[in-house]
């Protein structure tokens, strides 16, 4: 394939020079580790303190890795990224919450990105986390099969219907939905739940999208176990396919209870399980639809590849190319200016209550081998090259 990724000047086209000078910035400062540790330590505290620090978590990591603080907020950035072919995915990126009137509100706001993704060419999608709807611990429950007491049994009910709601109004206003995968642990009673609105929701096209965290070596036997259920019972299979984001935390659940871990062996073996999965879904276009989630270049390329061998055309439907708004935009707007379907996940909420999704996005850059020094290098190239066409 041809080596796209590495134009610059439409990775950058929308970014100012001041924007481009802050991604250099937050980009240094979070190759840093000790850094990002302290840095989060402190933003913590000030931000748990009430200290007047919220304008400039906004003026900084805020606005670079999020759309806004509310649906609204966001438009501005949905629009200016569609000038360019790349789409957007509202994500209300509020995590951790517990308590029923939470998950109501979480539904509403949900409710409501469907609305917006139904009104604007630009939104394809409608977003949601399992435990946006719903208690981690109950899902763990459920999943292994324990006996719920009453009022739980009444709680997942609630849990359900919340789902149901929610894919229901997708299915009448055709807006397809992603529901994101989280713990290895509470996952069985997602995947189950997800299923059962595929089953009911996917009968024409793909509505319903699961996800797959591909570094679970056990997550490919997963989706050909589902393929078969889906022609059995004739439902379409929607999935959004990613590398997975729980890697640290998996891997020390595993050790301290003592079972094996979910995770690929290595990292070679998550690529060689993901592009499997791509491949797979890939020689069943027939019934399913893909959301490719990678920050990887070469996975990308290689779906590029295998889709120009089978002769899939580069803006089929079934077939999205996806990442995060703030990172890899040189194969976003790349990819788009080629003419293929590319969304960036869009986060949006408080400030204080999406501090746990940034403080992952920047351990998630530290941890994650080459990401940041990538970023920091597409960011210097074009740097240097607008210095250059100035003088020109």
């Amino acid at each position: 394939m041809e080596k796209i990724f590495n134009n610059t000047q439409v990775a950058f086209s929308l970014k100012s020079d001041t924007e481009l000078d802050r991604a250099y910035f937050l980009f240094k400062m979070i190759s840093i580790q000790p850094l990002v540790r302290i840095g989060t330590a402190v933003t913590n505290f000030a931000l748990n303190a009430n200290l007047p620090v919220e304008g400039l978590i906004r003026a900084t990591v805020f606005d670079h890795f999020c759309g806004g603080v509310n649906e609204n907020d966001c438009l501005t950035v949905v629009d200016k990224m569609f000038t360019t072919g790349v789409s957007s995915v509202l994500d209300y990126s509020v995590e951790g919450k517990e308590e029923e009137e939470q998950f109501d509100a979480a539904l509403k706001m949900t409710l409501k990105t469907i609305d917006f993704a139904k009104e604007r060419l630009a939104i394809p999608f409608a977003v949601f986390k399992p435990t946006g709807l719903g208690r981690l611990a109950l899902y763990e429950k459920v999943g292994n099969k324990e006996t719920l007491t009453a009022l739980e049994q009444e709680e997942w009910n609630r849990v359900v219907a919340r789902f149901d709601t929610v894919c229901r109004e997708g299915h009448k206003k055709e807006v397809s939905l992603l529901i994101d995968g989280e713990e290895s642990w509470m996952q069985d009673a997602a995947d189950d739940l997800v299923t059962s609105m595929m089953r009911k929701y996917n009968k024409d096209k793909p509505i319903v999208f699961n996800t797959l965290q591909m570094y679970r070596w056990d997550r490919l036997d997963y989706l050909k176990g589902l393929h078969l259920i889906a022609k059995e019972e004739g439902f379409h299979i929607g999935m959004k396919l990613v590398r997975g984001a729980y890697m640290e935390k998996e891997n020390k659940r595993a050790e301290e209870k003592g079972y094996p871990t979910p995770i690929c062996a290595s990292k070679e073996a998550t690529d060689l399980n993901y592009d499997a999965a791509v491949l797979y879904m890939l020689d069943h276009l027939d019934i399913m639809a893909i959301f490719a989630g990678t920050h990887n270049e070469q996975s990308t390329y290689d779906l590029m590849k295998m889709m120009k061998d089978k002769g899939i055309a580069s803006n089929d439907n079934r077939i999205w190319f996806g990442q995060l708004y703030g990172m890899s935009d040189n194969i976003s707007y790349n990819l788009a200016r080629n003419g293929y379907n590319v969304a960036k996940y869009l986060p949006f909420g408080p400030v204080k209550d999406v501090m746990p999704y940034l403080i992952r996005r920047a351990e998630e850059n530290t941890s994650v081998a080459g990401q940041t020094s990538r970023e920091l290098t597409l960011i210097k190239k074009e740097r240097k090259r607008r210095k250059a066409a100035s003088k020109a």
